[in-house]
């Protein structure tokens, strides 16, 4: 037997001339109120200064991607200014106490790749070259697959931490005590700005020994620009290369390094590097 159901649902004669009576919503701003994740940090708040917000903070709380966070990514205008990725983070980052140029660079890392996960997801499509045959494949991050770095993991290196904020390496060939210091928010912008100026005025590039000028804190204890300068101008390839993988061991960061295989040349690794490209928060739809 058929079911009658206009009786189980409510049949039309008996809504039609029927006036709602209940009250409507009483919405407030809350009911729309934006989810919040908390974001873990590679220094673990460590080497921030007692007076700063995440001082032994292991945590930052973000709030989700919006459309109107979308806004700021695409417009022209900050895009233009080169500002837009520092607006985004300035709105989603919940303590407003915090200054994102303070940030040491691995914790924006981890603050960028939360907040992309919100926004868009776990699912990072986009193109990586081989290393081997340069041929450019199509390749699908997992930004969930992620292992954060302390920075503590330096034994095969003569690395000495000499304050909360610096560390001396001992440089193999010309056994100088060389000070590193971590970098911020800030000193990316600087290098980016330097980069830029060079590229602008048609000088020749030199990010390595701009990295150095400004990471190198002093040279066996003597912190005097005439003394660091001519260490950079004179430093052996060896000794160099040696500090940069130094450095690399003493940052904390978020590394997001996954398994590829070429399509090409059948080229297997572990060690797949992100791209940060402009597919990383402007994905094509």
């Amino acid at each position: 037997m058929a079911r009658n159901n206009s009786q189980r649902l409510g049949g039309v004669g008996d809504r039609q001339g029927a006036e709602d009576t209940s009250p409507p919503p009483n919405l407030t701003p809350l009911d729309f109120s934006t989810p919040t994740d908390f974001v873990e940090l590679p220094t673990e708040g460590r080497y921030y200064p007692e007076d700063h917000p995440l001082h032994n903070e292991s945590v930052v709380e973000i709030r989700h991607m919006t459309a109107k966070d979308e806004d700021i990514l695409t417009s022209r205008a900050l895009l233009k200014k080169g500002i837009a990725l520092d607006r985004f983070l300035k709105n989603i980052v919940v303590d407003k106490r915090i200054d994102l140029d303070s940030l040491y660079v691995g914790d924006k890392n981890a603050i960028l790749v939360g907040a992309r996960v919100t926004g868009y997801g776990p699912s990072y499509d986009t193109q990586v070259t081989c290393p081997v045959c340069a041929a450019t494949n199509k390749f699908s991050f997992n930004l969930e697959e992620n292992n954060l770095y302390s920075g503590g993991e330096f034994e095969d290196f003569d690395i000495t931490p000499k304050t909360d904020e610096t560390f001396i390496i001992k440089a193999p060939v010309s056994k100088v005590d060389v000070e590193v210091r971590l970098f911020t928010g800030k000193d990316e912008k600087y290098l980016g700005r330097v980069a830029e100026s060079k590229k602008k005025n048609k000088l020749p590039e030199s990010p390595l020994t701009d990295q150095l000028n400004l990471m190198i804190v002093s040279i066996n204890e003597r912190t005097d620009n005439m003394t660091i300068k001519s260490f950079i101008d004179n430093v052996s390839a060896k000794d160099a290369r040696y500090i940069r993988q130094a450095y690399e061991k003493i940052v904390p960061n978020i590394d997001l390094a996954q398994k590829f295989t070429c399509d090409t040349c059948d080229y297997e690794t572990d060690q797949m590097e992100v791209p940060f490209t402009t597919d990383f928060f402007w994905p094509k739809r």
